[in-house]
């Protein structure tokens, strides 16, 4: 068997099933409220963008926390003020163009281990470490993962499952 990231995500899987580890993995909060913002804004189909207040309310998230994740989307260049300082927020490209990859590099890098990103961080980074290899072969296949999934789909996979749950509350 080769042992690439896949395999290993899998058998750890497998070793959390029948219980012999715990599998966490932690993804901060500002990547997951900027995913929450990125499908607000992008359902959205007011021309003038959607305004801040809004998405505050309907994604349940303050005001004072939405404004660095609302600064960190722009940064990263995914939105823009449709109209300027104190208009709505829309996408600057397709939501089929936006990739998980883009949300999430925008509030933080993707690091498994500092070796990866910073050679001089070790002594052994650049011939001893026999591990190096795996873990940035492991960092190419999360970023591969993230890479795929476009923000579109989420929309589309949110809407049929957001669309079933209101048929079961219709019928009960």
């Amino acid at each position: 068997m080769i042992f690439n990231a896949t395999n290993v995500i899998a058998l750890n899987i497998f070793l959390y099933i029948c219980g012999k580890i715990s599998l966490i993995m932690r993804v901060n909060s500002k990547i997951r409220y900027g995913l929450r913002t990125m499908l607000e804004i992008a359902s959205s189909n007011d021309p003038n963008g959607m305004l801040q207040k809004d998405i505050a309310k309907n994604q349940n998230i303050s005001l004072k926390y939405l404004d660095p994740i609302i600064a960190s989307l722009k940064l990263k260049g995914l939105i823009i003020n449709s109209k300027g300082k104190g208009s709505g927020y829309r996408l600057t490209r397709p939501a089929e163009e936006i990739s998980m990859l883009d949300i999430y590099t925008a509030f933080e890098q993707i690091v498994v281990i500092e070796c990866i990103n910073n050679l001089n961080f070790c002594d052994r980074s650049l011939h001893d470490c026999k591990g190096r290899n795996y873990w940035g072969e492991f960092k190419e296949d999360f970023e591969s993962i993230l890479l795929k999934k476009k923000l579109s789909q989420i929309i589309e996979e949110t809407y049929y499952e957001c669309k079933d749950l209101e048929s079961l509350q219709i019928t009960s």
